[in-house]
């Protein structure tokens, strides 16, 4: 009996260091196969891919700083870029739209001036009738001239005011009707391309001799008014200190046939030109 109980021990005791042998590997192969991945996540990390374990933790903040001010400082760049582009589309549309606005000008000025020589005498009373859109009361900054506001669209200073267009009513009323003028397109001057062209005083001068080494042009000025009813108005009235009456005469002369009308806005500035031919 006691070598069988022997026996027994020594094959529970041979069991067991099997047992802790087979362990003992089991744990040395778990611990490679760590050892193996975490080789393999170094290397991913080492070679930029998609471990961020390899990144010292401080390392990585200073690296999502730079990333975040980056990320910042490009679409703060995208923002300005496209502010620049609807500000630039925004002064171009606005261009456009003002220009389409008043791209009737030219006819409506025409339909104006055949009216007045058809019926000066009717016009004569919306001259007088103007009068009550002139306002007198005055500040240093309107140099003591009276100004016609019309429709509170459009402030004109004036030279002498009411004197000169009851002056401007009664010639109206002395006049018998005239023939229309006709619209004729190569008497029409060049517009301006920039606003230093049209403040410029030889722009008119020069173009307009360009124009008669081939066309017939007798009168020729320039008017600043974008509202046809009042530009019409002022050239009848003619209340100006430089050349006062050569507008008038040049809108009622009976000699005239033709007439060239180009208008537009260049940048802020409205400007049109006026051309006259008795052929």
């Amino acid at each position: 009996m006691g070598c069988q109980c022997n026996k027994n021990q020594n094959e529970e005791e041979l069991n067991d260091e099997l047992i802790k042998k087979n362990s003992l590997e089991e744990g040395n192969e778990l611990e490679q196969d760590q050892d193996n991945n975490n080789y393999d996540q170094k290397e991913e990390g080492l070679f930029g891919l998609t471990n961020q374990e390899s990144i010292d933790p401080a390392q990585q903040g200073i690296l999502n700083n730079e990333n975040n001010l980056n990320n910042r400082e490009e679409e703060e760049e995208h923002e300005n870029e496209n502010e620049e582009k609807d500000n630039n589309y925004n002064e171009e549309q606005k261009f456009e739209d003002k220009n389409r606005k008043y791209s009737n000008y030219p006819q409506k000025m025409l339909e104006l001036i055949n009216k007045i020589r058809e019926d000066p005498v009717s016009y004569a009373d919306i001259i007088e009738d103007s009068i009550l859109n002139i306002l007198e009361d005055q500040n240093e900054e309107d140099e003591n001239k009276p100004k016609i506001i019309y429709k509170k669209k459009v402030k004109v200073a004036l030279t002498r005011g009411e004197p000169a267009f009851r002056e401007a009513a009664e010639k109206l009323r002395n006049l018998t009707s005239l023939p229309p003028l006709e619209f004729k397109n190569d008497i029409c001057v060049p517009l301006p391309e920039t606003e230093e062209e049209i403040r410029n005083p030889s722009y008119l001068k020069e173009h307009v001799n360009t124009l008669r080494k081939s066309e017939k042009i007798d009168v020729f000025f320039k008017d600043l008014v974008k509202i046809p009813e009042v530009s019409a108005l002022l050239m009848i009235v003619d209340d100006s200190a430089k050349n006062p009456g050569k507008k008038r005469q040049a809108v009622l002369n009976k000699n005239f046939k033709y007439i060239g009308i180009s208008s537009k806005f260049v940048g802020k500035t409205f400007i049109a030109y006026f051309t006259f031919s008795t052929e």
